[in-house]
Formats: structure tokens, sequence, C-alpha cells
């Protein structure tokens, strides 16, 4: 007969205790997750968060709570309170955060912004920076002449500053006072372009500048144009070069591009290279980007922000490939207020009437003339007059000029000599 009671089997015992590990993990999961729900952290991206940092289980909750209201007190904003902690969890770090919660009470910018504290501490977590790393790179932007403001600007835009040699950045700023940036314009620069420093000079500013001169630039044009737009500096060796190809070879009319070439050749690559940027970082490849520039030359002269409007409509609203572009490129060529939008909504309103026979694709919304497009989508249907606004009836077309000018073009009249009627009358005879 058995005892009462009998000694578990080492089996028996290991699972047990993995069983309660386990019930303790997900309590520790759970009573995290409740924390920092109250912090105003989202519920749909917790599961994302605890599962790829499992160490933050390992974190006294005390801690975290303390680490939390540091945080805060930094005066982040909620969607930056989210984001630190989610692109860089190992933040809530609480030894990490008084470390650095001290030396930004005692930095000398004189006011320290919450976006300036919130790219410092993700990249000093990242790359294991020391406040003291922080502090060298401080005293030597002031060194190089860069002004308060400039310097919170540099490290909140660029925080990689932080792990540049004091002695690269200064052999960065004595090229650009060599091709003739004065040090307030340097600071200028900086400050709208903080990414400047990042750029080394035998990478990249020599061979750069070499190629300006090469292309038949001279020095004074160079640092104009720099000092204009410094994101001149972001191009790669080479590209300039394939810009002013594509702009020689634009086919057009005179007056676009005048227009193109209006500020100077220099300028006209440049902005043909930023709407190749801007092609390229939404999906097309950068032999796509320049087809579509090429094969419509009207996108270049619209702002960069209407560019980016276009797009975005064009993926979001339209639900459209960005391939599309390399087939219908005139879509960027057009005025989005007064074409694509009004033409779109009278399609959409069509299309959930159910009075569309056939789908129209963006080649039929673009490419369609006005009249055309008027005749076949908006005159059948009275409704859509208000939507559409262009030809209809309740618009009001203003004159183009001023009543009585047609007065003005009026052929003056000259007084007919016997001599000229005798011309006329025997100039008629002839013909009978």
């Amino acid at each position: 007969m058995s005892s009462w009671w009998e000694p578990r089997s080492y089996d028996t015992a290991s699972k047990i205790t993995s069983e309660f590990t386990g019930n303790s993990e997900y309590r520790q999961q759970v009573l995290l997750a409740n924390l920092l729900q109250r912090y105003g952290f989202p519920t749909c991206q917790l599961h994302e968060l605890l599962g790829k940092s499992q160490f933050l289980l390992n974190f006294n909750l005390l801690d975290v709570e303390k680490s939390l209201g540091i945080l805060l007190a930094f005066k982040l904003s909620q969607n930056s309170l989210v984001s630190i902690i989610s692109s860089c969890p190992g933040v809530l770090e609480l030894g990490f955060l008084r470390k650095w919660e001290m030396v930004f009470s005692e930095l000398d910018l004189g006011s320290v912004s919450p976006l300036l504290i919130q790219n410092v501490l993700e990249h000093s977590r990242r790359f294991q920076l020391e406040p003291a790393d922080l502090c060298n790179s401080v005293r030597v932007l002031k060194a190089v002449g860069f002004h308060y403001g400039t310097v919170s600007r540099v490290l909140e835009e660029f925080p990689r500053v932080i792990m540049i040699e004091p002695d690269e950045l200064h052999r960065r700023i004595e090229f650009l006072k060599g091709i003739g940036i004065r040090s307030d314009e340097i600071d200028k620069l900086c400050y709208s372009f903080p990414g400047i420093l990042g750029y080394s000079v035998e990478g990249r500013f020599v061979p750069l500048f070499n190629e300006f001169k090469e292309l038949g630039f001279k020095a004074d044009d160079i640092r104009r144009e720099v000092i204009k737009d410094p994101r001149i500096l972001t191009m790669e060796v080479g590209e300039l070069s394939r810009c002013l190809e594509l702009m020689r070879g634009l086919k057009c009319r005179l007056a676009i591009k005048e227009k193109i070439l209006c500020k100077g050749i220099f300028r006209a690559g440049t902005e043909v290279k930023l709407r190749v940027n801007c092609l390229h970082r939404h999906g097309l490849t950068l032999r796509d980007a320049f087809k579509v520039l090429q094969r419509e030359p009207r996108s270049i002269i619209y702002e960069l922000g209407d560019i980016e409007k276009k797009i975005d409509f064009l993926i979001n609203r339209m639900e459209c490939n960005i391939y599309c572009l390399v087939e219908v490129p005139e879509y960027l060529g057009v005025n989005f207020e007064k074409q694509i939008v009004p033409r779109y909504s009278v399609i959409e309103y069509l299309r959930s009437k159910g009075a569309l026979g056939f789908e129209v694709g963006l080649k039929g919304l673009i490419k369609s003339s006005r009249l055309r497009f008027y005749n076949l989508y908006v005159k059948p249907y009275p409704e859509c007059e208000k939507i559409f606004g262009r030809f209809s009836t309740q618009a009001k077309i203003e004159p183009q000029h001023p009543v009585g000018l047609w007065k003005l073009f009026k052929p003056q009249n000259y007084p007919q000599s016997k001599e000229d009627l005798r011309s006329i009358k025997l100039f008629m005879e002839s013909l009978v």
C-alpha cells in the first residue's frame, strides 16, 4: 500500500518550475503593458514592443515608472514618447536616463528642445555614447563659430555629429571656407541643412567640386548656388552631369524651356536632381525617374511640394501604382487643383452611381482635352456640373480684358481718293 505522500519525479518538478516561470513572465508582461498604457502607449503596439524587447521584463517596474517620469519631465510629446520607446526601448533603463538627465540640465545652449533630447538619447543608446561625448561635440561646434541656435539645430537633425572627430569636423569647415564661403554663411548653411557636416572632404567635397569645375562652372557660381541651396552637396559624383544632359535633350515649347532655365543652368540641374530623388524615394528606379522628367518637362516647373502632393493623391486617393507615371508622365505636368481633383471627383461620383460602363484609367483621365472630358462625363449628368466647375452654366467667366478694349484694336479708316477708286475699278474690270 502506497503512502499518501510520494515524492514527485524530477520531470514533474521541472514541469512545475517551468509553468511557474512562464506564469511569472506572463504576469510581468501584463504589469509592464498596463504601466505603458497608463502613460499613453498604444495598445496595438504593445505586443510588438514586448515581443522584440524581452529584456524589458528584467527591469524593475518601479524603475520603469521612474524612467517614464523622467522622459515626461523632458517635455516630450505623447507621439515623441511612443516613438523613442518603440525605436529604442533601452532608454527605459533608469541608470541611463539619470546620467543624461544631469547633462541636459547643465548643457549651455540657452534652451534644450525636446526633439534634441529625443534624438540624442536614441543615438547615444544605439551607439553606446557617453554624456562626455555630447559635451565635447557642443564645445567643438561653438569653437568653429556656430551660434547656440545652430548648435541645437545640428544636434536635433544630425545627432551623428557627436561621433565625428574634432579634427575631421574642423577640416570640413575649413574646406567650405576655402571655396569662399564666409563663417556666417557656413553657420546659416548648417542651420538649414545640418547633414552637410556628415560629408567627408576626400569622399564627397573634393570629387564633387572637381566635377562642377569640369562642367564649366566658375568658383563664384558654385559658391552662390551652394549658399542658395546646400542640398546641392547631396549629389553623387556624375549626377549633375546626367541632369544637364537631360536638360539639353528636352523637347518642349520654348516658353517652358525658358521657365526652366530662368535661374541658370546650374539651378535647373539641381531642380531636376531634387525631382529625381523625389520620384526615386516613392519607388521609381532612377532610370524611370529620368524618363518621366524627360517626357514631361513641365514637372520641373512645379514646386517640389506640388509634386509630392500629386504623388500622394495618385497613390492614396486614386489607388494607382507609382509606375503609372512612367506610362502617363503628363499627370505631373497638369494643375492639381484645376484639373486632377475636379476630373477625378467626377469619375469617382459616376463610379459610385454605377453610371460608368467601362473603367476610366489614368490615361483617359489626364490626356483628354477639357472639352472632350466635359462632353463625355459632365454634360450628360447635370449633377456633375457643380463638381467639375469648368464649362458649367453656373460658373462665372471673368472677362480677360476691360470692356471696350476692342475699340483700341479697330483698324483706322483712311479716306479714299479718286485715284484709289479708279485703281479699284480697273482691277475689278480686269477680273470680268
